[in-house]
């Protein structure tokens, strides 16, 4: 974080890009990536080139009043802004780093009129234009700033329409990251159907997921499928073994008695 804060928002990156021929650059971010709950979300910004916004750096830098200023004047003053969300159901899916490309795609999809430079916070999306992959980008790129910033306001808001829904996980301070009050929750009652199952301190909490009854059934009768297959096994074994016909009694499967079981 130190060297987050010593890092300077410029728009040099740009500036090697239109010097190139490029026109329309988008600065492309992603956030949530780390969240232990609800979607990661992705955003695309172009700024436009003649207009400077004071204040952008990595959103993780600005308080939220800062923030949503600032996503209001990117959105006023963008030549073109998009955001995508991938949700939980995909995240578990395809695992986060893709889901977060998925997103950063959808979210440059979105862009109209369509960029023809991307700059991108480290990673390479799959985008037929050239692209600068930038380590620390949204510390050091304005259009990249910009896009974390609208990302995370977006993020941010739709985390706190959830916490009224779940407030036992302190959604409205932590947004679904980690911190000590969320994971005493999930230890507690244990996790939404918002939480991402695929993130160890998610499928690690002690309290399961709430059972239905049909669940219960279908172990019964899973239960039942079993022992009769092993009944049947058994009998096939002792057939070969002592190589003489093995009748094998009427198995009621809501009984143990047949096996000696009690």
């Amino acid at each position: 974080m130190r060297l987050l804060k010593r890092l300077k928002c410029t728009l040099n990156y740009e500036k090697l890009a239109w010097a190139d021929g490029a026109k329309l650059i988008a600065g492309v971010d992603e956030v949530g990536r780390g969240s232990l709950f609800g979607p990661v979300v992705a955003g695309a910004v172009i700024l436009e080139p003649d207009y400077r916004i004071r204040g952008l750096r990595d959103s993780k830098l600005l308080d939220q009043p800062t923030r949503e200023k600032l996503a209001e004047r990117i959105k006023e003053h963008a030549i073109a802004y998009a955001v995508a969300a991938v949700d939980v159901a995909r995240i578990d899916q395809m695992n986060i780093y893709h889901a977060s490309l998925l997103a950063m795609r959808e979210a440059i999809a979105h862009l109209a009129p369509a960029p023809d430079h991307l700059l991108i916070d480290a990673v390479r999306v799959d985008w037929q234009c050239p692209q600068t992959n930038i380590i620390h980008g949204d510390a050091v790129s304005a259009s990249i700033a910009a896009a974390s910033i609208i990302a995370k306001v977006e993020r941010d808001a739709m985390i706190c329409r959830w916490a009224a829904v779940y407030p036992e996980y302190d959604l409205a301070s932590n947004k679904g990251y980690r911190s000590p009050k969320h994971l005493t929750a999930l230890r507690d009652y244990g996790p939404t159907p918002l939480h991402r199952q695929s993130f160890a301190p998610v499928w690690m909490a002690a309290v399961p997921q709430q059972k239905f009854a049909f669940m219960d059934e279908d172990l019964e009768e899973d239960w039942a499928d079993e022992v009769v297959e092993d009944v049947t096994e058994e009998t096939e074994r002792m057939a070969a073994t002592t190589g003489e016909e093995v009748v094998q009694d009427n198995f009621d499967p809501d009984t143990t008695e047949k096996l000696g079981v009690e």
